[in-house]
């Protein structure tokens, strides 16, 4: 039996996370990947990004912290390999470059700052083409702070992928026009329409806030009469209300509507009736391709 420890650093537009996992190998039979810890610090880069074109030097600060502890959590759980990716919001910051830099200066990680289409190509390397049956159609949608990244998968290969400036950190800004909006529509219905059923896929930390809070069991669907009337819910309540009586983070409690608003639409766009809520995200994909590289 091999075990090996990967640790995988998503620099997102909303929050930073550090996700380690142990990875367990035995002569003939598959690697078994286990989350050992995950830490999220809600850092909204893309507030600072979407809003002034740069990362204020609060936040500078604030990262630069936040890698040194995740250094120190790395060399604490004996970290093999490690990977950090960047995503919208140091891709489109004006001095995301210079805060790389200044990030592996200080604190020895290098951070990667990938583009939208890489993105989804790292989380299509999780586990999600385990979930994809082999003779239907599903649309993955990734709703991240900066960006949601829509993959369309039919008989188990990827037919169409796109990544569109629709994040809730820009939503929340008044940041999306209209026309991009209309693009996204544009770009679904055009992807799906030769498809007779099409299967919803979901991920993202407000996607998973609400399956875990429906009552669903893992690997049952949400359905979309319950997330419109979630939806609902949710705009009857004040951003007071989401947080204590749904106990919802800080930086959760106003995101998680726009976001809704991007699944919902998803939804009508391509028709779906079904939406599926595996776990998994950007750092889950990282560690998978650490994994496989290996």
């Amino acid at each position: 039996m091999e075990i090996k420890r990967f640790a995988a650093i998503d620099v997102g537009s909303n929050a930073v996370r550090l996700l380690i996992n142990t990875v367990i190998t035995t002569p003939d039979k598959p690697p078994r990947f286990k989350k050992i810890s995950l830490v999220r610090v809600p850092i909204r880069l893309g507030q600072d990004v979407f809003v002034d074109g740069g990362i204020s030097a609060e936040n500078t600060e604030r990262v630069q912290n936040t890698m040194k502890a995740f250094s120190l959590l790395m060399k604490a759980h004996q970290i093999d390999k490690y990977k950090a990716c960047a995503t919208s919001a140091m891709r489109e910051a004006d001095n995301g470059e210079a805060l790389a830099e200044i990030i592996k200066e200080n604190t020895g990680i290098k951070i990667d700052i990938i583009d939208g289409q890489q993105e989804a190509a790292i989380i299509a390397k999780t586990n999600l083409r385990e979930l994809i049956l082999s003779d239907k159609t599903y649309l993955y949608v990734d709703v991240g702070g900066g960006s949601t990244e829509f993959t369309l998968f039919s008989n188990g290969k990827t037919i169409a992928s796109k990544s569109f400036k629709l994040g809730t950190v820009r939503i929340l800004n008044d940041m999306v026009k209209p026309s991009l909006w209309e693009k996204a529509e544009s770009w679904v219905k055009k992807e799906t329409k030769k498809f007779k059923s099409i299967r919803m896929i979901g991920s993202g930390g407000n996607i998973n806030h609400i399956f875990k809070h429906s009552g669903r069991k893992r690997g049952k669907p949400l359905t979309y009469t319950f997330l419109n009337n979630y939806n609902d819910y949710l705009n009857s309540l004040s951003y007071q209300d989401r947080v204590f009586e749904l106990e919802m983070k800080l930086d959760r409690a106003d995101v998680i509507i726009p976001a809704t608003k991007i699944y919902l639409a998803a939804m009508e766009w391509s028709g779906s009736r079904k939406l599926y809520v595996p776990k998994i995200g950007l750092a889950d994909g990282i560690i998978k391709s650490m994994y496989n590289q290996k």
